[in-house]
């Protein structure tokens, strides 16, 4: 396959498929079963990922966007229930010179002088913490992992070369080179920023300005052996400044392709994703699930009021809106003065037979299924309806647009702001049928460079409560997601 060159954006990339959500509600009364149908639905069994084993080996200068690149491509595929870990050799240098100073007293010098490469003690050591990474992460691999993500720089053909000649040695196992380039002075400077003033042990014990020259220094040292991917035989993906022009090379395979499309669409520009639920609907107000009902009074007050909140956070920036397509959301996305976008891919889990029921109806009727549901919430499937991984693998297609996207407000229903709120935050399958989205609150996201910052926005129009806690766990806390980077290997953070 010859390399194809894809500039951000580009009306050649197909758009995302919106596909339906099950089926159009058509009333708000349950359907009745068929006489020889008993019971609610059943578990739908995780998706067998066993067979696919990829290795993508980061290529870059520091402050060029790797460790972002690959801590968005670790969240996004886990989001999709693929076992995915980051190997980052960065953090393994630090892991090891910190057990070595807590073991012996001595202290390593990773100053720049250590990326030197003209210093061959150094050098090798590096070399070596690269190959120790890469048979972690291969280890793992067979261990059942399905990828794995070598965060380094591998800026020389002879590390890459060395890297796909032992990936080779693998049955099964496939590479992939993801280069990212960056030439925008107001990038590299942000990065080089966040670098300094995050709280990199390497600079713990200089100013700003002393730890700031180090770096570009240490950059300088890359930059004289920087070598970036040619090698035809390779398969790769280059991007330049994280999306605006996307590079292919040999990429085959489905969750390759996958992986390179999610790529294409990521970009680093300031923005805000709003989530707010419709307002209170009628059948919120009677505790039935599903359906088609319209807004409450309160709802409508919410509507009314919406609008202002949202203007005071937006300010003169533009936004744009989108809704389901049932009318609760449309009702009270009708006020707002922006454009607007309606997805069926947005529209609520779908409860099958349970459709326009209260809980209580369905635990008198289906008490055994009922249970099983409040057992396995994430893989349980209603009869004739949705599991909340079938929506998951529904809001895929919104995830994409998404990332394409700058300032969006979701105006969407409980599950479906559960599966998106997961997805920024990292949030475990197990937690997220579980994520509190109140009604009558706007929730303010701004994605970073390692994670999500949120602030919430409650209005005081009363609505009921819908939040069901999981069974069996009172007190439940659903565990909160930093923007924090990290800069040790998880063992070391257990000590």
């Amino acid at each position: 396959m010859q390399s194809v060159e894809v500039p951000h954006g580009s009306p050649n990339i197909p758009p995302p498929m919106f596909r339906a959500g099950g089926p159009i509600r058509k009333g708000s009364q349950a359907p009745t079963p068929p006489p020889a149908v008993t019971g609610i639905g059943k578990k739908v069994a995780k998706p067998d990922y066993s067979e696919n084993k990829i290795v993508v080996a980061m290529v870059g200068l520091p402050a060029r966007g790797k460790s972002y690149l690959s801590n968005k491509l670790m969240i996004y595929l886990k989001w999709l229930e693929y076992d995915v870990k980051v190997f980052n050799v960065g953090q393994l240098r630090r892991t090891r010179a910190k057990q070595k100073e807590l073991q012996s007293g001595i202290h390593e010098d990773h100053t720049a002088s250590y990326f030197s490469h003209d210093n061959a003690h150094a050098t090798h050591l590096r070399d070596s913490l690269a190959e120790d990474s890469l048979e972690s992460l291969i280890s793992w691999l067979k261990e059942g992992g399905n990828v794995g993500i070598h965060d380094a720089t591998n800026s020389t053909r002879s590390r890459r070369a060395k890297i796909a000649n032992r990936v080779a040695k693998e049955k099964g196992m496939s590479l992939i080179f993801l280069e990212s380039l960056c030439d925008d002075p107001a990038v590299i400077a942000a990065n080089v920023a966040l670098k300094v003033s995050s709280g990199d042990p390497d600079y713990k014990d200089m100013s700003r300005e002393e730890a700031k020259r180090d770096f570009l220094r240490r950059i300088s040292e890359y930059e004289k052996v920087y070598e970036t991917i040619t090698e035809p035989n390779l398969s790769y993906l280059r991007i330049v400044n994280v999306g605006h022009t996307v590079t292919m090379s040999r990429i085959n395979g489905y969750l390759s392709s996958r992986i390179a499309y999610y790529l294409m669409n990521l970009h680093v520009k300031p923005r805000n994703v709003f989530f707010s639920r419709h307002g209170e609907s009628q059948f919120n107000v009677e505790g039935k699930i599903g359906g088609d009902s319209p807004l409450s009074v309160n709802g409508m007050q919410y509507a009314k009021a919406l609008p202002a909140l949202v203007i005071e956070n937006v300010g003169d920036r533009p936004l744009t809106v989108w809704t389901s397509t049932l009318q609760r959301t449309i009702q009270t996305a009708q006020a707002l003065p922006y454009p607007k976008l309606t997805w069926k891919s947005l529209d609520e889990l779908d409860a099958g037979v349970c459709d326009g029921m209260t809980y209580e109806e369905i635990e008198q009727e289906y008490p055994e299924d009922y249970a099983n549901r409040d057992e396995d919430k994430f893989n349980y499937r209603y009869r004739g309806g949705e599991s909340y991984r079938d929506v998951v693998v529904r809001l895929e297609p919104v995830i994409m647009e998404l990332e394409r996207q700058e300032n969006i407000l979701i105006i969407g229903h409980q599950a479906i702001l559960r599966c998106l709120y997961a997805y920024f935050h990292h949030l475990p399958q197990a937690d997220l049928p579980y994520i509190k989205i109140p009604l009558h609150t706007v929730i303010k996201l701004t994605p970073k460079a390692y994670g999500c910052d949120e602030e919430r926005y409650p209005l005081p129009i009363s609505a009921v409560d819908t939040h069901r806690p999981k069974p069996k766990t009172p007190h439940q806390n659903v565990a909160a997601s930093s923007s924090a980077r990290e800069y040790f290997t998880e063992d070391a953070a257990k000590k």
